[in-house]
Parts: C-alpha cells; sequence; structure tokens
C-alpha cells in the first residue's frame, strides 16, 4: 500500500519531513492509514481522497469529543484539497486482539467501554444530521437491495418497508445522544499507561437514540460476544442509567435494524468491491439478527422474515447464491 503522491510534502510543511511513512490497517470504506514515524514519535496520516471520502466530518467530531474529554485523536494537519489529516496515534493494541487473547479482560474492557456511552449521555448532542426514520429505513433497505438479489429472492419491499414502520417509533422516541454508530472492540484501542479506550471511526455520527452504539458494542459483527456478556453489558447500562423496558426493546429494534444494514452492507462489499472476506461475516450477523427478531417488539419484522427469506437462506451469500 503505497502513500498518496502529497504525503512526503504534506509532513514536511507540518514538521515531519523526516518521517518513515509505513501502512497500517485500513477499514471497509475508501479510507487508508499511514504511521509516521520520526524517532521518539509517531503520527496517524489519514489518506481520505476526494471525491470518494471527505475528513470533514470525522475531524468535527474528534475535536467535539475531545473538547469533552474523551479519547479521540488529536488533529495535528489537515489538507483538504488533498485530503490528508495527521492525527494522534494510538498505537496497535485494539480491544479486540485483547479481549481474545486475554478472555478474563473481557468483563472489564466491556464495562469501561459501557461507561464511555453513559459518559456520552452527559452531553447535548454534537452538530450532526439526525437518525431519522428515513436514514433507519434507506439502512435496512440494503438487505433487500444486496443480500437478497444475491442469493436469488426477489423480496416483497412493500411488506418490508411496512414492517419496520410498525417498530420503530420505540427506537425515534426519547432524549438523543451523539451515536458514534461503529462502536465496537476493533475500533476501540487501549492507550496510555491506564490502557483508557482510544475512540475511532465516528465520522458518520449522528443524532439518535442511545441504545444504538450499546447494539454495535454488544452484537459485534466482526467477532463472537457471549450471549450472557451481551445481557450482563445491557444490564449494566440499564442499572447506572435507570433505563426500563422501552429501552430493551429499542436495543433490540435497533439490533435488527443494524444487523439487516450490515448484512446488506457486507453483502455489498463482496459483490461491488471484490472484498469476499465480508461475506463470510454475515452468518455471525444473521445469528445476531434472529436473536433480536425473537424479542416481541420485532413481531412483525419477524414475520415478514420468516415469509420471505427461510432460515436455510440466511448465511454466507457466496455460498448461498445461485
Amino acid at each position: 500500500m503505497n502513500p498518496p503522491a502529497g504525503a512526503a510534502d504534506f509532513l514536511k510543511a507540518h514538521g515531519w519531513g523526516g518521517a518513515v511513512i509505513s501502512p497500517v490497517a485500513g477499514d471497509a470504506s475508501f479510507r487508508r492509514y499511514f504511521r509516521a514515524s520520526d524517532g521518539a514519535r509517531s503520527a496517524i496520516l489519514m489518506d481520505a481522497p476526494p471525491p470518494e471520502e471527505n475528513p470533514r466530518p470525522f475531524i468535527a467530531i474528534a475535536e467535539w469529543l475531545v473538547q469533552r474529554g474523551f479519547a479521540a485523536p488529536a488533529i495535528h494537519a489537515v489538507d483538504l484539497t488533498q485530503g490528508l489529516v495527521l492525527i494522534d496515534d494510538f498505537g496497535d493494541v485494539r480491544m479486540r486482539e485483547t479481549v481474545d487473547a486475554a478472555p478474563d479482560r473481557a468483563l472489564g474492557l466491556y464495562e469501561t467501554a459501557i461507561d464511555v456511552l453513559i459518559r456520552l449521555r452527559d452531553h447535548a448532542v454534537g452538530e450532526v444530521p439526525p437518525y431519522d426514520a428515513a436514514v433507519l429505513h434507506r439502512e435496512a433497505n440494503l438487505l433487500t437491495e444486496w443480500y437478497c438479489p444475491a442469493i436469488g429472492i426477489t423480496p416483497y419491499q412493500t411488506g418490508y418497508d411496512a414492517a419496520w414502520d410498525a417498530v420503530f417509533d420505540v427506537a425515534l422516541a426519547g432524549p438523543k445522544v451523539t451515536v458514534l454508530r461503529d462502536y465496537h472492540a476493533e475500533n476501540l484501542m487501549l492507550i496510555g499507561s491506564d490502557k483508557k479506550l482510544g475512540l475511532l471511526d465516528f465520522q458518520d455520527a449522528l443524532a439518535g437514540h442511545p441504545a444504538y452504539d450499546l447494539v454495535s458494542l454488544l452484537q459485534d459483527a466482526r467477532r463472537d460476544v457471549d450471549p450472557a456478556l451481551e445481557a450482563a453489558m445491557l444490564a449494566r447500562y440499564r442499572r447506572l442509567t435507570g433505563e426500563g423496558d422501552d429501552f430493551d426493546a429499542a436495543y433490540h429494534v435497533l439490533g435488527a435494524q443494524r444487523n439487516a444494514k450490515i448484512v446488506g452492507i457486507f453483502t455489498r462489499l463482496w459483490r461491488r468491491d471484490g472484498k469476499p472476506r465480508y461475506a463470510a461475516l454475515c452468518p455471525r450477523v444473521w445469528a445476531y439478527l434472529e436473536r433480536d427478531l425473537a424479542h416481541p417488539a420485532l413481531a412483525p419484522v419477524k414475520a415478514w422474515f420468516d415469509a420471505n427469506i427461510p432460515a436455510d437462506r440466511r448465511g454466507d451469500p457466496m455460498v448461498l447464491m445461485p
């Protein structure tokens, strides 16, 4: 993975002219990341090339989080024309690998992650768009737009839309928070001597229901989360915030919506973008989705799935394609 053409000049202009540039792991978007190492110091160079990417939302949310005491990367230099951003280097120690290597640390780290979400509730929503019904529908439709055609199913779209309409009210009610949207173990870094959690990948933040980020964390598309741990963390969140049964219903409604969206996105990453590894993650996401559909609040959506996507057609779309 070669650095962008303007990287060396950008770094030189901002006092990093002697830095060695090396690639670091990227994500599912067009963004790429490089480490700039200069002696004992290092920083991360984000390559967010226009027009595919716009780093402005990342910069705005990062600054909003830092101003409120959250561990988001500080912004050191920006070139919006090239889409280059120099930010803090949080290192390579992610929550995901830490928990996988030391399962006995899972409870403590997930409790810490829950507490970050509880702290977010203390702050008025940032200047971000609303996570409204139109967005929820558009995201849920990724399943019918990408997964269903990939496995040879023509879904009843009108019924799909109506089923979600019947359940979204509970996820749209109540006070709003700044929803980071991709709050999971691969985006949480252990930083500093106290190994506090550093936040990444929040550029798509919206103003929505606080249960959404809880779902992102506890129904993690990229790693299995023990149902007992999920239940314990949901109970912790509700106990510390005073949330009641309506919150539990919203959690499962948003869980079903998010998991339907992710099945669609992972299918699209395979079909359109040539990234087959994402298709193989779909069975895990389907398992989460089915757990959410079992909640009574999801009865209309469950009925649609049972009528349109048989149980044996829920899995890896590469395997199930005609």
